[in-house]
């Protein structure tokens, strides 16, 4: 069998499925955005999008190396599958084809493809590697001026929502202005029913709210993260392949103490998550840098916390960089659930969570709902989430 008829088909193993999961151990750039061959240009770009901000390498400081190397990975797939005469010549000729669209051949008008050998490559597709700072700059390229990491989800199917989250359904395009790249990335999946989670807790917790809304307006609870946060996952053992993964909060259960999340695009059943599981990416405004004070005032999205720094890595839309911040170097926004931590004046409360109603500029302090009857003022580097 020659080259052109394996690829052919490959191709059609691939093309009997519309959805499948992506397989970063392959050099097939649509396995491994876990796309079937006759994916849409905005299939694709979907793809390639959230599995970019999964892997960012920003995100995973205590995992670099892996996470760079699947970033670079997802990256070079997609810039294979998003150019036209790349992807043409990959569907018809495999890797060769690839190989010789970098190095500036032409379609040809019939027959075999020869004489690829010469041809450098190595990537998914046959594509040369990228660099971590080609993959940097095409990120930037496809997300343009809007936030990556804290986007505006849209089609949510209902109210709610976390501080900084607003609701929206432009569709950012791919170069360009302050679109969102995640408008569409909830659109069915956030829009339905929760499809039979198949855990009685959620379903009893659902029933019980929707039975006090029916009745009476539902008590406000201080220590719970709102419905509508993003959030990532993290830690997860039994589950870890969704570690990483991007959500909406959608329940809180209060007889099991966890949050209902579903998943972002992905078509699976929400998830039953403890807190300490769960990574909110709100937004936050750099406070009292001294050795960068241009940085002041900037906003910023929370995109993982470094325990071992007691560091908070924060991408800046407005400059299209992460910066790492301890928490005293960052105002929560008002409505933040937070966690207290490092309390020597009142060791009982650390680990309550509760909602940041002020932050007092001249102290650096928040004052902190933690019920209905009891707020109090505590420093900043005692909020972390």
């Amino acid at each position: 069998m020659n080259r052109e008829s394996q690829h052919k088909n490959k191709k059609q193993k691939t093309n009997n499925t519309n959805t499948m999961p992506p397989n970063l151990q392959s050099n097939d750039p649509y396995l491994i955005l876990g796309c079937p061959t006759n994916a849409d240009d905005a299939t694709l770009k979907k793809a390639y999008r959230k599995l970019a901000v999964k892997w960012h390498p920003d995100k995973h400081p205590d995992n670099n190396e892996e996470a760079t190397k699947n970033f670079q990975k997802v990256s070079e797939a997609y810039a294979t599958l998003s150019d036209p005469k790349k992807r043409q010549m990959y569907d018809q000729y495999g890797e060769e084809g690839v190989r010789a669209a970098d190095a500036g051949a032409d379609m040809p008008g019939g027959g075999g493809m020869p004489g690829f050998g010469g041809f450098g490559g190595g990537g998914p597709g046959g594509a040369h590697h990228m660099s971590q700072e080609e993959a940097n700059a095409f990120f930037a390229q496809a997300f343009g001026d809007s936030d990556p990491f804290g986007g505006l989800f849209g089609g949510m199917g209902g109210g709610g929502g976390g501080p900084g989250i607003r609701f929206s359904s432009s569709h950012g395009g791919m170069g360009g202005g302050g679109g969102d790249p995640f408008a569409s990335f909830l659109g069915q999946a956030m829009g339905g029913s929760m499809r039979g989670m198949g855990m009685n807790d959620m379903r009893a917790g659902m029933g019980r709210t929707q039975s006090m809304h029916q009745s009476s307006p539902a008590k406000k609870e201080y220590n719970v993260i709102p419905r509508g946060t993003i959030v990532s996952l993290k830690d997860l053992v039994s589950k870890a392949i969704y570690n990483g993964d991007r959500g909406v909060i959608k329940q809180y259960i209060p007889s099991s103490q966890r949050y209902v999340v579903e998943l972002e695009d992905s078509g699976e059943e929400p998830l039953s998550v403890k807190p300490e599981n769960l990574l909110q990416h709100v937004h936050v405004t750099i406070h009292d840098i001294q050795s960068q004070q241009e940085l002041n005032g900037k906003t910023g999205t929370i995109i993982t916390w470094c325990p071992k720094k007691g560091r908070y890595n924060i991408y800046v839309a407005s400059l299209k960089r992460v910066v790492s911040l301890k928490p005293g170097n960052v105002v929560l926004e008002t409505g933040t659930v937070a966690r207290l931590n490092g309390l020597t004046s009142k060791p009982e409360l650390n680990g309550k969570w509760g909602t940041i109603k002020d932050h007092v500029k001249d102290t650096n302090k928040y004052d902190v709902q933690l019920s209905a009857n009891q707020i109090i003022r505590v420093k900043a580097d005692n909020m972390i989430l």
